[in-house]
C-alpha cells in the first residue's frame, strides 16, 4: 500500500520479479513473514502458559510452607499437651499415695480404739 503512494507520487518505480519457478518473489515474502507472525504467536502464548504455570507453582509452594508452620505449631502444642498431661498425672498419683496413707493411718487408729 505504501509502495503504491509512493509510486502514485512519482518518487519510486516498482517492478515484480519472478523467481526461477515462475512464482513472484512476493510470495515468498509473505510465507515468510507469515511463518514468523505464527512464530511470534507460538512464543507469547508458551510464555504466558510459562508465567501462568511458575505463578500456580509459587501459590502451591507457599500454600505447603502455610501448612508446615501450622503442622509444626501443632506438634508444640500436642507435646505441650503431653509435658501438662504427665504433670497432672503425677499430681494425681502423689495425691492418691498420701489419701492411701492417711486411710491406712485411720484403719490403725480406728484398730487400736477398738
Amino acid at each position: 500500500m505504501h509502495l503504491q503512494r509512493l509510486e502514485a507520487a512519482g518518487l519510486v518505480v516498482g517492478t515484480l520479479e519472478a523467481g526461477e519457478d515462475g512464482n513472484g518473489v512476493g510470495g515468498l515474502v509473505g510465507a515468510v513473514g507469515a511463518a514468523g507472525f505464527f512464530g511470534l504467536l507460538i512464543v507469547i502464548v508458551w510464555q504466558v502458559a510459562a508465567t501462568w504455570r511458575a505463578r500456580m507453582l509459587a501459590a502451591r509452594e507457599e500454600q505447603y510452607k502455610e501448612l508446615a508452620t501450622r503442622y509444626a505449631r501443632l506438634l508444640e502444642d500436642t507435646v505441650e499437651l503431653q509435658r501438662r498431661t504427665a504433670e497432672e498425672q503425677r499430681q494425681t498419683l502423689d495425691e492418691l499415695t498420701r489419701t492411701r496413707l492417711s486411710v491406712g493411718s485411720m484403719e490403725k487408729m480406728m484398730r487400736e480404739i477398738e
